[in-house]
């Protein structure tokens, strides 16, 4: 525990103007980023006697080492740069609303030659319209199925679409006047695009035109004793309303507005929000958060703005907004709302009306909300702290292991040998800091030697950046496996001298583990532990689990610790297990699936997809370009009398590769070789082993 005083910055060193401060640990960490009209007076109210402070922000001051600030022009900035690096950095004393589902939208893809309505979720694309969010993925589809009936927009992916323009038949939505076909010419881009945007109007609330318009035509097809069109037209007209009964009206007028409720106790708070567009409620979210620091409800309604709108510009930023409190100071936060719009914006409390009667809808929502939280979180809270003491209490521990990280070696048969590192912090996965690694150090299937080579590159790393020399303690570089949270391959990245830490930003190996759990037994352990000894690292807890019997194994023991089939430490440890495999063989089968797709112009230097995909095409396959002249290849778009003499020296070098076999059939494909063009009847392909045996996974 710090004491403020020791980093407690002189008061005429602060400047007395807007600004945003950042206070961080002892790894520079940034743990809280705050604003301030005047950061002089603000951070003085930071370095008092402890006992005065609120205990969430005594508990922050004290895990604090350092503060730094910048100073901006305007509180609107200040507002704009606090939000931006609650983002970027992710402080864990900073409120952080827990969105515990990415909520789906409707979408019309206005953006593309023939438009497209889908259900999307994630990041908001250009050229798209959003309409929601729902509650529920279905609820979109009901939608959808109704309003198809009026407007035949296209639903199809690019796939379908493509194949039915090539065989010149619609799909069965085609058939069933669901969609207006424009995949087989039925209705020109024009046409389809008119569709789309009325489609578009209709879900904005603009419901009164086309109602009125079909009523019209239903009649002038009754009078003219075309009975069958106006039936058809009578069920459109049904099925509109029915759509439109799914959003009643809540306000008059058309209103286009936000209502943001919060629902709060010492610990938590939860928000609702609802989405009013054309006075009917379009679309309904919420989340949770712990209240870490000292904050009034005025300032989670300020938090919870930049969440909703910190990303959104244009109409996505209605033109009023009714909360329950008023941020303090409101003129900032007014002025930001009306920068991301690009018109004026009302941020204000309802007083009375439809309004103030909504608005207890939403709080009434947040209230449960916040009930039905707290019953599940109480569970799960107590078992997770009660894993954690049992596994502090069986391994020695002086204290609960607050962070764990789990290796994992994978391969097959020897080849293709990686590594996964999975991170937990208080029970929960911390995906961002999963990283993976390639074995280099050694060729073949060792696991043993495999885990002591990776447990001594991430110490490696830790210490080196602990010791902020930004170079290697042997001068050697290392490739790191970069991925996302959820396992998608995104590069490699050499880190050699520079290990970046001026902007901020959290180093990836710079925060040790209180324990290091390894998948596998005592050699396993014993090599890991050796590494960290090598390192001079004697203040990290290391375990394995074997998965025969999960039995638990520390260094030094001949027997295992064995936890109680029941046991929530136990369980916790297979979870965390049972994700670094999964981490690692989804890796291990992405580098081996890439191995088997190379064929012989990946070994053409120089040739890049574009023209490897253009030979493919021309020729048919790398059987017939292999006997292809020079004069022959040269006829192929982008490729030179030097680069042609390039490929048929490669290929004519390349050993031919075992036919390719169809395993539906058993034919052997003699015009295609492997990793180029596949089986010509999309049956699935093999090469080898000659022997028909299958390698083993680990």
């Amino acid at each position: 525990m710090a004491d403020p005083s020791s980093y407690r910055p002189r008061p005429g060193d602060i400047p007395d103007s807007p600004g945003v401060y950042r206070f961080r640990d002892e790894h520079r960490r940034v743990i809280y980023v705050g604003k301030a009209k005047s950061l002089r007076q603000r951070l003085a109210n930071y370095f008092q006697d402890l006992v005065n402070l609120h205990p969430r922000t005594r508990t922050m001051v004290t895990t604090a080492a350092s503060v730094e600030w910048t100073v901006v022009s305007t509180e609107v900035e200040a507002l704009q740069l606090e939000y931006s690096w609650i983002k970027e950095y992710d402080p864990r004393f900073n409120v952080k609303y827990r969105d515990d589902k990415s909520y789906p939208y409707l979408a019309v893809t206005m953006n593309e030659q023939f438009p497209r309505v889908q259900v999307m979720r994630g990041h908001k694309k250009k050229g798209v319209r959003y309409f929601g969010p729902y509650a529920h993925a279905w609820a979109i589809r009901d939608t959808v199925d109704l309003l198809l009936r009026v407007f035949p927009v296209r639903t199809c992916s690019a796939g379908v679409f493509k194949n039915a323009a090539r065989t010149g038949r619609p799909c069965l939505l085609g058939y069933i006047d669901k969609c207006s076909a424009p995949c087989v010419g039925r209705i020109t881009p024009e046409e389809h695009w008119d569709l789309a945007d009325e489609f578009c109007d209709f879900m904005t609330g603009r419901t009164g035109t086309y109602l009125r318009r079909l009523e019209k035509q239903m009649t002038e097809a009754a009078e003219e004793m075309e009975y069958e069109r106006a039936a058809r037209l009578r069920d459109d007209i049904g099925a509109l309303k029915k759509a439109m009964e799914k959003n009643a009206v809540v306000l008059a007028d058309a209103t286009d507005a936000d209502l943001i409720a919060v629902a709060e106790d010492e610990l938590e708070a939860a928000v609702q929000i609802f989405h009013v567009r054309g006075g009917r409620v379009r679309g309904q979210r919420g989340w949770v958060t712990d209240k870490v620091e000292e904050v009034t409800t005025g300032a989670l309604v300020e938090h919870a703005l930049q969440q909703l709108y910190g990303e959104e510009t244009g109409d996505a930023v209605p033109k009023e907004v009714l909360v329950p409190a008023l941020p303090e100071p409101v003129e900032p936060v007014q002025e930001w709302l009306a920068a991301r719009r690009g018109s004026n914006v009302s941020l204000r409390i309802p007083q009375r009306g439809d309004k103030k009667a909504l608005m207890e809808t939403v709080q009434r929502n947040a209230q449960q909300s916040l009930a039905l939280h707290k019953t599940k979180r109480a569970s799960d809270l107590t078992t997770r702290s009660r894993a954690l003491e049992e596994i502090a209490g069986a391994l020695d521990l002086d204290s609960a292991p607050l962070r764990i990280e789990c290796y994992d070696i994978s391969h097959l048969q020897g080849d293709d040998v990686v590594a996964s590192m999975v991170v937990f912090e208080d029970g929960l996965q911390r995906k961002n800091e999963y990283r993976r690694f390639q074995i280099k150090g050694f060729a073949g299937q060792d696991d043993v030697r495999s885990m002591h080579e990776v447990i001594t590159r991430r110490f490696r790393r830790y210490l080196a950046e602990k010791e902020r020399t930004g170079e290697w303690a042997d001068g050697a570089g290392t490739e790191e496996v970069l991925t996302d949270g959820d396992g998608a391959l995104t590069g490699t990245e050499v880190v050699t001298d520079s290990l970046k830490d001026d902007d901020g930003r959290p180093r990836k190996f710079a925060y040790p583990p209180q324990l290091v759990v390894v998948d596998g037994g005592q050699p396993q352990v014993a090599a890991a532990r050796r590494a960290l000894d090598e390192l001079g690292i004697d203040d990290i807890a290391v375990c394995g689990l074997a998965k025969r019997l999960e039995e638990v194994w520390v260094p030094g023991e001949d027997d295992p610790v064995v936890l109680p089939r029941t046991s929530e430490g136990l369980y916790l440890l297979q979870r965390v297990r049972d994700e670094a495999h999964r981490f690692a063989i989804t890796y291990q089968r992405t580098k081996r699936a890439k191995r088997f797709r190379a064929g012989p112009l990946d070994d053409v230097p120089g040739l890049g997809e574009t023209r490897k995909q253009a030979l493919i095409k021309h020729f048919g396959s790398v059987k017939k370009l292999r006997s292809a002249t020079i004069e022959q290849i040269q006829e192929v778009p982008g490729i030179g009398r030097k680069t042609a003499e390039t490929i048929a020296v490669a290929l004519a070098r390349a050993a031919p590769a075992a036919p390719a076999v169809n395993t539906a059939t058993g034919e052997i494909i003699e015009d295609e070789e492997p990793g180029t063009t596949g089986g010509s009847s999309g049956e699935p392909v093999t090469t080898g082993p000659p022997d028909g045996r299958r390698g083993q996974e680990t």
